[in-house]
């Protein structure tokens, strides 16, 4: 005899929380409605419509898993389409209580529905959609409450933002891209801002006063030598340069240091800007920070040559070519880098250009605003 369940929320939005219980539901039943419900009472950040989509995306890996919608009681809902069981995901005592009398109230309907709770896994119990749309409205990180195409729709929806990365080798032309993308928006009537990863960065070594960016600094010094730091205490960036360059460890180290740092600064910086937003970072596969832009990635490639040409252009000597050069994947091993972490996720879209007089850049970044929600 087929064991069916049904699970319901409202889904506004669907975080991991969510989908824990429902996975966990997936395993024991044979099938598991999950019921998106509409209570006329109650303010929407999405429609209905906008939900049932969001949650059957993000599901679609379970096989087990029928994603509906429905309105009324819950438990008339059941009794319509024969299930017995609902599944009731409690995260503390307050939601016990409630989910109790709730369970009450449908007992005293008598069409023989039970209620079966699944208790939150601790590092969840504290997830709620409430506090992940209150996270993102002030432009706070919510990539561990919730799958990338939520958190694309909920920048779109509560800030307006759509978030491109924009990574490649050193010297191909990402932030000409960049400034030339920013044109193009303007000509579309589409505001674009540009968000260069170097420019946070070398603000936070040689400019910013707060005490974390002064924390930082001085963590720096006493990582790669007092000499990397002048009387003023800041960050001499060529010496930190040459000590870095080259060594795979030691950029580890550096990024590592830096990392929250930047994060903060990038918050910072796109806070109440509405519109595309380019995060041009060049270690982005390397680090793994597609997840700032939801695992959309423009991946900008260039020919050695120019490459090379170009970082001559900026005074480097040969053996500090060679140091950068090897300091970053090639552009194949940012690739799979990227399209590993869109496979983990099941989620994201990677466009690649060569960066060449060839390409025609307005028809090439209307077919890239076509594919995403704005």
């Amino acid at each position: 005899m087929e064991k069916k369940a049904l699970y319901a929320f409202s889904g506004d939005p669907i975080t991991y929380g969510h989908i824990n219980i429902i996975a966990r539901a997936a395993r024991v039943f044979s099938t598991l409605y999950v019921a998106i419900g509409q209570n006329p009472q109650k303010n929407y950040t999405f429609g209905i419509a906008e939900r049932t989509l969001m949650a059957q995306k993000v599901l679609a890996h379970l096989d087990n898993v029928i994603v509906v919608s429905f309105t009324g009681l819950l438990v008339d809902f059941a009794y319509e389409q024969g299930i017995h069981v609902i599944i009731k995901g409690v995260r503390n005592s307050t939601d016990f209580e409630y989910e109790h009398v709730l369970h009450q109230v449908g007992e005293s309907q008598k069409v023989g529905v039970d209620t079966y709770v699944l208790f939150a896994e601790a590092n969840l119990a504290h997830v709620s959609s409430s506090m992940v749309k209150a996270i993102q409205l002030e432009h706070g990180c919510i990539a561990e409450y919730v799958p990338p195409y939520i958190k694309q729709l909920l920048e779109q929806k509560i800030s307006q933002q759509v978030i491109i990365g924009i990574t490649g080798e050193i010297a191909v032309g990402k932030s000409f891209l960049c400034n030339k993308l920013q044109e193009i928006g303007a000509k579309l009537k589409q505001q674009v801002h540009h968000i260069e990863l170097d420019h946070l960065a070398h603000d936070i070594l040689q400019k910013l006063v707060e005490p974390i960016h002064i924390a930082t600094r001085d963590k720096i010094a006493t990582t790669f030598g007092a000499t990397v730091m002048n009387n003023a205490g800041f960050i001499n960036r060529t010496a930190l340069g040459n000590l870095v360059f080259g060594s795979a460890a030691k950029m580890q180290q550096l990024n590592n240091i830096m990392r929250q740092p930047l994060l903060l600064s990038i918050k910072r910086v796109i806070y109440n800007k509405p519109g595309i937003i380019l995060i041009n970072a060049a270690l982005l596969a390397e680090f793994s920070m597609a997840y700032l832009s939801n695992n959309n990635v423009i991946l900008v490639s260039s020919s050695t040559s120019l490459q090379k040409t170009r970082l001559r252009q900026r005074k480097l000597s040969s053996e500090q070519i060679t140091k950068r050069l090897a300091s970053q994947y090639t552009t194949q091993q940012k690739l799979n880098a990227l399209q590993q972490q869109i496979a983990r996720d099941n989620y994201g879209t990677i466009w690649q250009l060569e960066n060449n007089d060839k390409i025609d850049l307005t028809v090439w970044f209307k077919t890239v605003l076509e594919n995403l929600p704005i």
